[in-house]
């Protein structure tokens, strides 16, 4: 794999990644393989599994992931392959059994637990051991609100890795979990299908260099934006609500209470955290807005946003568009531009890579980090 160029163009830029990292299929499948499928993977809000026998299926790297709540009430997290003959065990997205999982080209049947509990003729078969055609197991853990996912045979810590990211970003993790985000309740979420490849979405959020260009309402309600420095670019920093602004809203209209634990310290502030490979993280006083990408291809990512508030919020029926239509706008431009910016990722003019100004010289660490994955054997994980 070519290196990364390294020489600056002048004392104030850094270069990026050449062009071809958000183009090449082959790249792509590495990052499926040594990243996606090595990483802790945001998958499936937990509450949406909300009853025995609710699972979702997603897409983590090249391999599809069922997510199923057992009849005991925890979670699981298996491969959606039948141990007989390869089929999709679970072909839609999300859906509801009753007491079991079956295959629906030969029958095979397994418990919520993933236990072979029958098939066609296996009677006859009492040489058969059920327990070593179980469903292939998938590592999970449970972190504000989500079920986290690796496919790796020894994931890396959880702390370290997931929970660290928070720790870096605000000084130390009761700094999130005062949100008491598994507490919430969804009051929106929106799908895009974003034809861009997933680092230029993970960059766009770093950044605040476009915030003036394409954020009018944004920076009309955090107005150190329109500067073009993002709210990550120091430890424990969380961006201050303009003067006249009284909630994270499109017009900067009330929103709702703060949430139980935050205090008058992070209040009228805006936090955003990002957790590598795919999870973005914005706190505000009184909601939060949880990014989730899924990388399907180079040039495509579909991203599930969902907006959490108090669960009296939700359950109340109060109207929450205002605060929904300011992050909506946000994203609509920000993936409009990451669209914009894709096709030109396989045109010569990119074929050594761009730029990086100074107040984007934290996505340069981005890139170094992503080539010790991409490049990283096996006794050298994240």
């Amino acid at each position: 794999m070519p290196p990364v160029p390294t020489t600056p163009t002048g004392p104030s830029l850094i270069a990026t990644l050449p062009g071809r990292h958000y183009t090449d299929p082959g790249l792509f499948r590495t990052e499926q393989e040594r990243i996606f499928e090595r990483m802790w993977f945001c998958a499936v809000r937990s509450g949406d599994l909300d009853r025995p026998g609710a699972y979702r299926t997603v897409q983590v790297g090249r391999e599809n992931v069922l997510v199923t709540r057992t009849r005991t009430g925890g979670l699981r997290a298996f491969l959606n392959v039948c141990r007989h003959r390869g089929a999709r065990l679970c072909t839609e997205p999300q859906g509801q059994v009753r007491r079991s999982l079956q295959c629906p080209y030969h029958a095979w049947t397994y418990d919520l637990d993933g236990r072979l509990i029958a098939a066609p003729n296996l009677v006859k078969m009492p040489d058969v051991d059920r327990s070593a055609y179980g469903l292939v197991s998938v590592a999970l853990r449970e972190w504000l609100g989500y079920a986290w996912v690796c496919l790796a045979d020894a994931p890396p810590s959880f702390e370290e890795t997931v929970i660290g990211a928070a720790v870096e970003r605000l000084g130390d993790v009761a700094a999130i979990e005062r949100y008491g985000t598994e507490g919430l309740a969804l009051g929106r979420r929106i799908t895009y299908d974003v034809k861009a490849n997933w680092k230029l979405i993970v960059e766009n959020f770093m950044e605040c260099y476009h915030c003036a260009t394409i954020h009018p309402e944004l920076t009309e309600v955090l107005p150190e934006f329109a500067d073009g420095y993002a709210a990550q670019y120091y430890v424990g920093h969380g961006a201050e609500f303009g003067d006249g602004v009284k909630g994270f809203t499109v017009d900067g209209s009330e929103g709702f209470g703060r949430l139980p634990e935050i205090g008058d310290d992070h209040d009228r502030r805006y936090y955003a955290i990002t957790v590598k490979p795919t999870v973005f993280v914005n706190l505000v006083p009184d909601h939060v807005i949880l990014h989730r990408m899924f990388p399907l291809a180079e040039d495509r990512t579909v991203v599930e946003c969902d907006w959490l508030y108090a669960p009296d919020v939700v359950a109340s029926g109060a109207d929450v568009s205002k605060s929904v239509e300011l992050f909506h706008r946000v994203n609509a431009q920000d993936f409009a531009a990451c669209e914009r910016t894709q096709p030109a990722m396989s045109s010569r003019a990119y074929r050594d890579g761009g730029v990086l100004v100074p107040t984007e010289h934290h996505i340069g660490i981005f890139h170094a980090w992503l080539l010790r994955q991409v490049d990283a054997t096996d006794d050298a994980r994240p």
